[in-house]
């Protein structure tokens, strides 16, 4: 999965910062066609410098690669963004 790993735009990261920052709950929908509601936990990196947001839903804690997000929109009534398309970022 690594090998193909692109990474998300700086401006758009900003964006996952703040989400993780104020704990928002987030719609997050995904490359595979799939989507999740959650709560933004962090981001973090591994050591071969992929990017992943942590989350936790009612399913449990996921950490979810950062060019597997499309979208991201949060559900707290007074987010300080709204929808926020990440698909096509190419770093």
């Amino acid at each position: 999965m690594s090998s193909d790993y692109q990474a998300l735009a700086c401006d758009l990261h900003d964006y996952l910062e703040i989400a993780c920052l104020h704990h928002y709950r987030v719609h997050l929908e995904l490359s595979d066609g799939s989507v999740l509601d959650a709560e933004a936990l962090t981001t973090q990196t591994s050591a071969s410098k992929e990017e992943f947001l942590l989350v936790r839903s009612a399913a449990g804690e996921q950490r979810l690669r950062l060019d597997q997000l499309l979208a991201i929109t949060p559900l707290n009534p007074n987010a300080s963004f709204g929808r926020v398309v990440l698909a096509g970022h190419g770093g």
